[in-house]
C-alpha cells in the first residue's frame, strides 16, 4: 500500500493535539481547586482544606509540566507539517500564539514557583495571591488557544491579500462568532475533568478507608461542583449546537446523522451505522422530530442535510457522529452521578455507599474522555477545510517524503506512550502515599506564618525607630 504522506501528517497532529489536550484539560480545573482550597483555609483556619491544597499541588506539577512539553511540539508541526498553514495565516494566528506564550510565562511559569516552593519563603497572603495567579494564567491561556482556534471555525475580522490573511480587524478576529460559546464550553469541561478526577480519588480513599476526613471533604466538594457544573455544561452545549448550525451546518448534520438536503422534522438518532457511500444510515434506534425540536425549538423545523453539499466538502460522518454521542453519553452520566450522590447525601450515606464509590473511580477519566471527544466533533467535524470556507486543510499540507512522516509519527507515539506510562506511574504514587499527616502540617503552617510574622516585626521595628 502506498503511504499518503498528507494522511500521514494529518494523523500525527491529530495524535499529538490529542494527547497534549488531556493535561490542560486537568490542569486548569485542578489550579482552580487549588486556589479556592488555599482561600478556604485562609478564610476558615480548617486543617483538612489545608491538607487538600497541598496534596494536589504534586499532582497539578507533574500534569502542568506534561501540558508544556507537549504542547511545544504542537508549534513546530506548524511549520514542519503545514508549512503552507503558517505562511497565509501567519499575520493573524502568529500574534495570537505570542500572546498565550507570554501570558504561560509571564503569569503561570513566573508564579509557579512560588506557589510550588514558596510554602515556607513567603507569607500565606502571598502564596495565595500567587497561587490564584497561576489559576487565573491558565485561564488566559487558554483564552488565546481557543480565540485561535475558533478563528479557524469562524474566521472574521480579516482581508485576504496576495493570497495571505491580513487583520482588518482585532476586535473581530478575537471575539469571532463562535469563541464565547467555545470559550465556555471548553472551560466548563475543563473544570469537570478536573472535578471527576478529584471526586473519584477522594472515593478511593474512602473506599480503602483510609484519610478519612480528606477523602469526605474532596468527594463531597467534587459532588457539589458537579452538580453545578454538568448542568450547566449541558445548557452551554445546547447554545454552542445553535451557533455551529448557523455557522456550520454541514458540521450539525454529521453529529446528527442527517442526510437529506433538507429535513423537516428530523428524529434525535440515539444509534446509527453512518454509511458514507451508500449515504444514508442503518440500524438507526430514534426518537422522531426530536433534533429538530432541540435544534430549532420547532417539532417539523427544517435542517440541512449532508447531500446539500458535494462529498468532497463532508467531514467523516462516523467519527463525528460517534464522538458526539460519546461526549453527550458521559455528560449525561455525570449529571447522573452527581444527582446519585445528592441523593445519597439527603440520606447521609454518600461517604458509605460502595456502588457508589466504585462509579466514582470509574468516572476518574469520564472528563477527560468527553472533551476529547467534543475535541473531535469540532476538529474533524470542520474538515476538509482548516480555515472553514477558505482553506483546505489538504492545500496546506508539506511536500514530506511519506516515510520520514510515518517515522516521526511512530517515534512520537512510542515516545508519548512511554510518557503517559510515567505519568501513570508517578499519579498513582502520589495518591498511594497520600495527602501529608496532620503534625507535619503543623510544622509546615508555622513555617508558612515565619515570613508575615517577620515582616510585621520589621515594619514594627521601622515605627518605633521613626516614633523615638
Amino acid at each position: 500500500m502506498e503511504l499518503d504522506a498528507a494522511i500521514l501528517s494529518r494523523i500525527q497532529f491529530a495524535f499529538t493535539v490529542s494527547f497534549h489536550i488531556i493535561f490542560p484539560a486537568i490542569t486548569i480545573g485542578l489550579a482552580t481547586a487549588i486556589a479556592i482550597w488555599e482561600g478556604l483555609w485562609l478564610k476558615t483556619r480548617n486543617p483538612v482544606y489545608f491538607q487538600l491544597a497541598k496534596f494536589w499541588i504534586k499532582p497539578f506539577a507533574i500534569t502542568f509540566g506534561m501540558g508544556v512539553v507537549s504542547g511545544i511540539v504542537l508549534s513546530y508541526e506548524f511549520g514542519t507539517n503545514f508549512s503552507r498553514f503558517s505562511e497565509i495565516t501567519g499575520a493573524v494566528l502568529g500574534p495570537l500564539m505570542a500572546y498565550e506564550v507570554l501570558t504561560a510565562f509571564f503569569l503561570e511559569a513566573g508564579f509557579l514557583g512560588v506557589m510550588l516552593f514558596g510554602w515556607q519563603r513567603v507569607g500565606e497572603k502571598l502564596h495565595f495571591f500567587s497561587t490564584c495567579v497561576v489559576a487565573v494564567g491558565t485561564w488566559i491561556s487558554a483564552f488565546w488557544i481557543i480565540v485561535a482556534n475558533s478563528w479557524m471555525q469562524t474566521p472574521a475580522g480579516y482581508e485576504l491579500v496576495d493570497g495571505r490573511f491580513e487583520v482588518a480587524s482585532w476586535m473581530e478576529v478575537i471575539f469571532n462568532p463562535s469563541m464565547p460559546y467555545r470559550l465556555v464550553h471548553m472551560l466548563l469541561a475543563a473544570m469537570l475533568s478536573a472535578t471527576f478526577v478529584i471526586g473519584g480519588i477522594s472515593a478511593w480513599y474512602l473506599y480503602k478507608k483510609r484519610e478519612m476526613a480528606f477523602g469526605r471533604k474532596g468527594l463531597s466538594m467534587a459532588l457539589w461542583a458537579a452538580l453545578l457544573l454538568a448542568p450547566l455544561q449541558a445548557i452551554v452545549g445546547d447554545f454552542h449546537g445553535l451557533n455551529v448550525k448557523e455557522h456550520q451546518p454541514i458540521k450539525v448534520a454529521a453529529m446528527e446523522g442527517i442526510w437529506p438536503e433538507q429535513e423537516s422534522g428530523a428524529p434525535l438518532l440515539l444509534f446509527a451505522v453512518p454509511d458514507m457511500e451508500a449515504e444514508t444510515n442503518r440500524f438507526e434506534i430514534k426518537i422522531p422530530k426530536l433534533a429538530s425540536l432541540i435544534l430549532t425549538h420547532e417539532l417539523d423545523g427544517e435542517l440541512q442535510g449532508l447531500k446539500s453539499v458535494p462529498a468532497e466538502d463532508r467531514p467523516h460522518v462516523p467519527l463525528v457522529f460517534y464522538s458526539f454521542r460519546i461526549m453527550v453519553g458521559l455528560g449525561v452520566l455525570m449529571i447522573g452521578a452527581a444527582l446519585w450522590g445528592l441523593w445519597l447525601r439527603r440520606k447521609h450515606g454518600q461517604f458509605e455507599s460502595k456502588p457508589f464509590q466504585w462509579l466514582m473511580m470509574l468516572m476518574i477519566p469520564s472528563g477527560v474522555v468527553s472533551t476529547l471527544a467534543g475535541w473531535y466533533v469540532a476538529e474533524v467535524g470542520r474538515q476538509p477545510w482548516l480555515v472553514h470556507g477558505l482553506v483546505r486543510t489538504m492545500e496546506v499540507v508539506s511536500p514530506l517524503p511519506a516515510e520520514r512522516v510515518l517515522f516521526s509519527l511512530t517515534l512520537f507515539v512510542l515516545t508519548y506512550s512511554l510518557l503517559f506510562c510515567v505519568y501513570l506511574y508517578f499519579m498513582a504514587k502520589l495518591v498511594r502515599k497520600g495527602p501529608p499527616d496532620m503534625a507535619r502540617l503543623e510544622q509546615h503552617m508555622i513555617g508558612i506564618q515565619a515570613p508575615g510574622f517577620a515582616l510585621a516585626w520589621v515594619k514594627k521595628l521601622q515605627h518605633d525607630v521613626v516614633e523615638n
